[in-house]
């Protein structure tokens, strides 16, 4: 079939007519291919075109196509990205009267088209996070319509629309912590951590200007020495030992505080100016220097919270009679300097002639200090506030798994892009993996691969590593979870007794299928011929990135970076689980495991079993079990006495 309207108008030099018309009576009937590069060959066989012949008919006298730009893609070298080629398939789309957006429904990732967008005033960083986000029609929108999209997009997906946010936003930009190069790496800046069960988490413990002196690092370096070595120093008593977690979180909170009265006071920050050759952990044996650092974050935050609570109470920790690591440090005090009016020459004095009075005063007033903040304390940050539409679902597991039926839904042909649908099937078993095992992120992150055919590491091993592991057990045909109690943050709990955690995965779903596929296949994709670090989860191997080890800040990001995409619904591209879901990190899934089993039980200790915490945890930190909750469960039980009658 030719075009002969079409080279009729050419040679008369008028403007080629596309032919819109190809009726099924004509071309016949066909099966839907899966790919692009499939549909875009088929429907050309089937009205006898070849990229010479579509091209001429595509041409207008605007707008000009070469045919190797249509060999390209019936080859899979390349695929329509930018506005002309997204507008092309339009064309094509209508003449061979197939539904509109057919063709780019099957490129790998439909919106990503969108990066070809003219987005002024948007950097190419923020363009490749928005991309995804935006319809497929963002360019031939309203300009006032691309406007309301890209604020709803910045605020909603990327941010998330909460005070706490906009406030955080507004923190990270001003930097004021005293850093500590060779000690555990800072924390993350905006989201509850793993491994502090205090909702407000400061949100600056990403910024950092200035490098600690010699003489501070080295005492740093001593203190996390003393609370993280296996055995106390001979002659030192201590109370309780950090984990890599524990340690990284307060080196950040103490260089915080260091850093607030290092920044100058008529700056942004409005620190206190003391200089950095002043600096030493000595200096918090003063009552007047943990009031002014209080009351400095009360300023800038304009209110306290429980934060400062947990600072005070560390400060009492260091000063604590017997295992106190600044109490068994007296000699420090010879590098004490004055910092009027905060601390005199005769303060000095006074807490030189008697340490152990000095670290009394101070832990006397931090626990009256901390008793007074906390009656007024506000909660700064909700952690039930980003899945609060999970939370309030009758079954929030269930609304949960939305999110993991959105990423099959949308999941790219893996036989022509298998990286990503390598990454796709890791965003898929991080939820569903999640929701199985209730873990810690650490827990999570850590979990080491046997992959079947190869002898699983014992026990002891596991132990010695400190982390579990994933392994195909052969007896009762399932992937099986294995992890040492003392892998885990509260190893000493009663839930464990010294016993390990040990679940089979059920098969439910595919969930087995879906493991082999990404032991056997989608890993090697994304490892890249990368050092492989043994665990489960492993990062995608860029250029830019050669490691393929998460750790805490990108594993937070791969787990928010899922959310984004498939959990939050989109209204304008129609993609994404959950209506008014925000972005949050893997610490949630908890508060869903434990807020669905106490909606369907009511009982604490059944939902602390999903979590491998304890039912005093699950009431103070996880459940979401409302008044309203209880009572609908109560009226369950006794609404079944009237059907009997």
């Amino acid at each position: 079939m030719t075009n002969s309207t079409g080279e009729a108008s050419r040679r008369r030099g008028r403007k080629p007519r596309p032919i819109i018309a190809f009726p099924d009576s004509v071309a016949g009937p066909w099966i839907d291919p899966p790919t692009f590069q499939e549909a875009l060959k088929l429907h050309m066989q089937r009205h006898l075109d070849n990229c010479h012949h579509l091209a001429r008919a595509l041409t207008t006298a605007n707008e000009g196509i070469e045919p190797a730009t249509l060999t390209s893609w019936t080859s899979g070298r390349r695929q329509p990205q930018s506005v002309a080629s997204l507008r092309l398939l339009g064309r094509i789309e209508s003449r061979y009267q197939l539904p509109p957006g057919y063709f780019r429904a099957k490129l790998p990732h439909p919106s990503r088209a969108s990066t070809g967008h003219a987005l002024p005033g948007i950097s190419a960083s923020e363009r490749r996070r928005i991309a995804w986000h935006l319809p497929d029609d963002f360019d031939r929108r309203p300009h006032e319509e691309r406007e309301r999209i890209l604020e709803w997009v910045r605020t909603v997906v990327i941010s998330g629309a909460t005070d706490y946010r906009r406030y955080q936003a507004e923190a990270v930009k001003l930097r004021y912590a005293v850093r500590f190069p060779g000690l555990p790496k800072n924390g993350r800046p905006d989201i509850a951590d793993d491994d502090m069960e205090n909702p407000d988490v400061d949100p600056d413990l990403v910024c950092g200007v200035a490098a600690a002196p010699l003489r501070l690092a080295n005492e740093m370096a001593s203190l996390v020495s003393f609370k993280t070595s296996t055995l106390a120093a001979l002659g030192f008593q201590r109370n309780g030992v950090w984990n890599e977690e524990t340690s990284a979180q307060k080196v950040e909170h103490l260089g915080l505080m260091f850093g607030a009265l290092s920044a100058q006071p008529r700056g942004p920050v409005a620190g206190f100016g003391v200089p950095l050759s002043s600096l030493g952990f000595a200096m918090l044996v003063f009552p007047s220097v943990w009031d002014w650092y209080v009351q400095w974050r009360e300023r800038r935050r304009g209110f306290y919270t429980r934060w400062e609570v947990e600072m005070l109470r560390l400060g009492m920790a260091l000063t604590r009679k017997g295992t106190g690591w600044l109490r068994q440090n007296p000699a420090l005090a010879r590098r004490l300097r004055a910092i009027p009016p905060l601390v005199s020459e005769a303060d000095i004095a006074i807490a030189q002639a008697d340490w152990d009075a000095a670290c009394d005063r101070l832990y006397e007033h931090g626990a009256a200090r901390a008793k007074e903040i906390e009656r007024v304390a506000r909660v700064h940050r909700d952690p039930f506030e980003p899945i609060l539409p999970v939370l309030e679902a009758d079954s929030p597991v269930g609304e949960y798994r939305k999110i993991t039926e959105e990423i099959l839904r949308l999941m790219p042909d893996v036989r022509r892009y298998p990286k990503d649908a390598a990454e796709a099937v890791r965003s898929f078993l991080l939820l569903r993996l999640g929701l199985h095992l209730g873990l810690r992120q650490r827990n999570l992150r850590q979990l080491m691969l046997c992959r079947p055919g190869t002898a699983p590491r014992t026990e002891r091993q596991l132990e010695m590593l400190k982390r579990g592991e994933m392994r195909w057990s052969e007896r009762h045909g399932a992937w099986e979870v294995l992890i040492p109690a003392i892998a885990f943050k509260n190893a000493s709990s009663s839930f464990f007794s010294g016993k390990p955690f040990r679940l089979l995965l059920p098969d439910l779903g595919a969930l087995n299928r879906h493991i082999t596929d990404y032991v056997h296949e989608h890993r090697d994709h994304l490892l890249g011929g990368a050092a492989d670090p043994g665990t489960f989860f492993v990062k995608t191997v860029k250029a830019s990135s050669q490691t393929a080890a998460y750790d805490q800040n990108t594993f937070y990001e791969a787990w928010r970076l899922t959310i984004q995409r498939y959990g939050i619904f989109n209204p304008y591209t129609n993609r994404g689980a959950i209506p008014g879901l925000l972005p949050h990190g893997p610490h949630n899934v908890r508060d869903v495991l434990a807020t669905h089993i106490l909606k369907q039980t009511g009982s604490y200790e059944q939902a602390s079993y999903a979590i491998q915490d304890t039912p005093e945890m699950v009431a103070k930190h996880y459940g979401r079990f409302l008044p309203q909750d209880k009572s609908a469960l109560a009226a369950e039980i006794l609404n079944r006495v009237w059907e009997a009658a």
